[in-house]
């Protein structure tokens, strides 16, 4: 795993440069160019999804040591691209609720769909603007 803390912590970097400089819809457009043409894996394994919440757990960790912070639009996009990567379907959901008089955006990662960033414990409150950002082989919820 300590090789995909070095990759997390420079593909972390590249997405908050990217995504400040490029916007959102270039970052990712940019990401997906670079990502190879695999056929993914639709069916998800326990195995799998152990090893996916594994690689969001080093990523988490290697975003808080990072000398700035980072979001989750960053965390999710990066993760979203590094499992994409590695041929695995997933899919960076990103939405959005109202609390108080404060609107509130959010975005997260599913494989086969189970979050990963946030433990499954945030996203539930957020309302997906539109489909999500798939891989592919990903199935739509």
């Amino acid at each position: 795993m300590r090789g995909f803390a070095l990759e997390s912590a420079v593909v972390l970097t590249l997405t908050c440069l990217g995504l400040r400089s490029l916007g959102f819809r270039r970052w990712q457009k940019l990401l997906s160019r670079l990502t190879p043409a695999a056929p993914g894996i639709s069916e998800v394994s326990e195995s799998l999804l152990d090893r996916c919440r594994a690689m969001a757990r080093v990523e988490q960790s290697v975003a808080r040591r990072l000398p700035f912070q980072s979001n989750c639009l960053d965390q999710s996009l990066t993760l979203w691209w590094m499992l994409r990567r590695r041929g695995v379907a997933v899919a960076m959901h990103i939405g959005g609720r109202k609390e108080a008089a404060n609107f509130e955006a959010h975005a997260w990662v599913e494989v086969g769909g189970n979050a990963l960033l946030d433990g499954g414990e945030v996203h539930p409150h957020f309302a997906p603007f539109d489909r999500p950002i798939k891989s592919a082989g990903a199935q739509t919820h």
